[in-house]
């Protein structure tokens, strides 16, 4: 009978060591400071080179994208666009009752917050504002944030589809307006839930972008039917779907959530609707949409789909005139899901 074959394996104590590298103790014989000093200026030049490689942001088309995994994020990052990012925050405040989230948080709550892909920072700095006594932290792949922000809030810069490695769960997790931003959504959800404490609850608060009318008032003949149909396409085609809303109860559900909750809210495109809460929605939504057409449309349409640009600014001169007509009346879905991890 033939041996049993056997796998050698190098004890650690004895494995090749690490040569040090001699530059590294240049200083350190005769002058102990100079050896430190030597450190702090290796951590100030790596800092410096991490820090341009994030912030050396590319310019396309007269717009500024985010430098960190580029090509991730298809909207641009510029002062432009976080000033839209910022009226889209009080669009959706608006719409869902005047309130940051629907999950049923205590008054005095006093956990850890993560606010996944936190754009511009202002749902953690008001929700810092909010529970003085938490500890909110906001990631995103640009550092955009401002600097000025309660004690209580800290953001860093990193890719919600990577690996999630925070040290310790966290007691909410929240995620808002990632539409066209996430190649796997299924998967995002899963990391909120290993991520959150056992009875700590996670929100999703995300749109479902394709427009519609409930009185046929928008068909496929206008413009604006005509780009955001293309734009949903391509996204898809891109892997970037830009329809997660109503699918979030669904990846919810396999995640292995439990207690989860569903609220549907319809979001007009102007101020067309009789109910006061939608009307003042829908006319911050469309001055969001208006303002944010090139963001949407410029490096899609021309780095994607490889339209000339003049053809794009003719289409969205058209989009603009759909937008205003009050004949047309245009809206798309807003979900919000929350649910908890089981005890």
């Amino acid at each position: 009978m033939a041996e049993n074959p056997t796998t050698t394996t190098t004890p650690a104590a004895t494995a090749v060591p690490l040569d040090v590298d001699p530059d590294f103790l240049r200083h350190s014989d005769s002058d102990t400071d100079s050896a430190v000093g030597s450190i702090d200026e290796q951590l100030s030049s790596f800092s410096t080179s991490l820090t341009s490689s994030i912030t050396n942001y590319p310019v396309r088309n007269g717009r500024r994208y985010h430098a960190y995994k580029d090509g991730s994020y298809i909207l641009p990052n510029d002062d432009e666009e976080q000033d839209r990012l910022d009226l889209a925050h009080h669009m959706m405040l608006k719409l869902i009752g005047d309130r940051l989230f629907l999950a049923p948080l205590p008054d005095d709550f006093a956990g850890k917050i993560l606010d996944v892909g936190t754009g511009t920072g202002i749902w953690a700095i008001e929700m810092g504002d909010r529970f003085p006594s938490a500890e909110i932290l906001g990631n995103d792949l640009s550092p955009v944030q401002p600097t000025w922000v309660p004690t209580n809030v800290k953001f860093e810069v990193d890719d919600v589809e990577n690996e999630w490695t925070f040290p310790t769960p966290f007691d909410y997790v929240f995620s808002r307006y990632l539409a066209s931003a996430i190649g796997d959504w299924p998967n995002l959800v899963k990391q909120a839930y290993k991520n959150v404490k056992p009875g700590g609850w996670v929100e999703f608060q995300d749109f479902d972008s394709m427009f519609y009318s409930d009185d046929g008032s928008l068909t496929p003949d206008h413009a604006i039917h005509k780009w955001i149909s293309t734009l949903v396409e391509a996204c898809g085609k891109l892997g970037r779907y830009s329809l997660p809303g109503h699918k979030l109860p669904e990846w919810f559900k396999e995640a292995g959530f439990v207690n989860i909750h569903h609220e549907k809210f319809k979001l007009p495109i102007g101020p067309w609707a009789k109910e006061k809460r939608q009307k003042e929605a829908g006319l911050l939504n469309l001055m969001q949409v208006i303002d944010g057409l090139e963001g949407f449309s410029l490096r899609v349409f021309v780095d994607i789909l490889k339209w000339d640009i003049k053809e794009v600014q003719v289409l969205l001169a058209q989009v603009r005139q759909d937008l205003k007509d009050k004949s047309i009346h245009a809206m798309f879905d807003f979900h919000v899901v929350w649910a908890q991890r089981p005890e």
